[in-house]
C-alpha cells in the first residue's frame, strides 16, 4: 500500500502562525531526453473535506487516469505554477541547478496568478502575512529569500508537494506525449524519455534527437560511437 500523504505539516505550520504554505515538487529528473517541469501550488479554499482531496498523493503510486483526475481538481481548488527547463538549459547548467531553477520559474508564475505581479509586491504581502515554502527533497532552493523546508519524501508525505508532484508530472507527460508526435521513431508516448530499455534500444538505432540531454552518459556514450 502507497503511504498515504496528510496535512499534518501544514496543520503544524498554521498552528505555528503560518498563513500562506507553499508545496513545490518536480518531475523529469532522471529521464534522458525532454524538460525538467516544477509546480508550485497554494490552496485556495480549506478542502479537507473533498472526496478527491483525499486521493491527492505521490504522483509515482497514481495511473495516469487518476492523475489527469486530480490534475483538474488541484486546479480549480489551488493556485497554482509552472516553471520548466529545457535540455539545453539541463545540458549548460547541469540538471540539479536546472532543477532550482525550474522550481524558482514555478515560483515566480505562482505569484502572477495568485495576485502579485512583481516580486516586490510579495515581499511587501509576506511582511504581513507569515509564508513558508515546503520543497521536496533534502536540500533547499538556493538564493531564495522566501522562508523554506525542505522534506525528505515530501511528495509521500506532505499533501501540498504530493498535489504539486501530480500538476509537475501531468505537466511534463503532456509534453513529452506532444513530442511523440513530433519524433514517433522513440516511442516517447511510452516512457516518457526515461532510460527504459525501449528507449534505450531505439536511441541505439536512431542516434539521440534533438530533445535528448546531451550531457547524460547513456547518450553521450552513444554519441562517441
Amino acid at each position: 500500500m502507497p503511504i498515504k500523504s496528510s496535512t499534518k505539516v501544514e496543520d503544524e505550520l498554521l498552528g505555528q502562525g503560518y498563513e500562506i504554505i507553499i508545496g513545490i515538487d518536480e518531475a523529469g529528473r532522471g529521464p534522458l531526453a525532454g524538460p525538467v517541469v516544477a509546480a508550485a501550488v497554494i490552496s485556495k479554499f480549506k478542502i479537507q473535506n473533498s472526496k478527491l482531496f483525499n486521493f491527492v498523493r505521490d504522483s509515482k503510486t497514481l495511473s495516469a487516469k487518476q492523475r489527469e483526475i486530480l490534475h483538474d481538481f488541484i486546479f480549480e481548488n489551488f493556485y497554482v505554477g509552472i516553471g520548466l527547463c529545457d535540455h539545453r538549459t539541463i545540458d549548460r547548467i547541469n540538471i540539479l541547478e536546472a532543477t532550482y531553477l525550474a522550481a524558482k520559474k514555478a515560483l515566480t508564475d505562482l505569484i502572477k496568478k495568485s495576485g502579485g505581479n512583481k516580486r516586490q509586491k510579495l515581499k511587501a504581502q509576506n511582511a504581513k502575512r507569515k509564508t513558508i515554502l515546503l520543497f521536496d527533497g533534502n536540500k533547499k532552493i538556493p538564493n531564495l529569500s522566501l522562508k523554506q523546508k525542505a522534506i525528505i519524501n515530501g511528495d509521500k508525505l506532505v499533501k501540498i508537494i504530493s498535489a504539486a508532484s501530480i500538476v509537475a508530472k501531468v505537466t511534463r507527460d503532456r509534453i513529452m506525449l506532444s513530442m511523440h508526435e513530433k519524433y514517433p521513431q522513440y516511442h516517447f508516448h511510452k516512457h516518457k524519455g526515461y532510460g527504459t530499455k525501449l528507449h534505450m534500444e531505439m536511441l541505439k538505432k536512431h542516434g539521440p534527437c534533438k530533445i535528448h540531454r546531451k550531457s547524460f552518459h547513456p547518450v553521450k556514450n552513444l554519441q562517441r560511437i
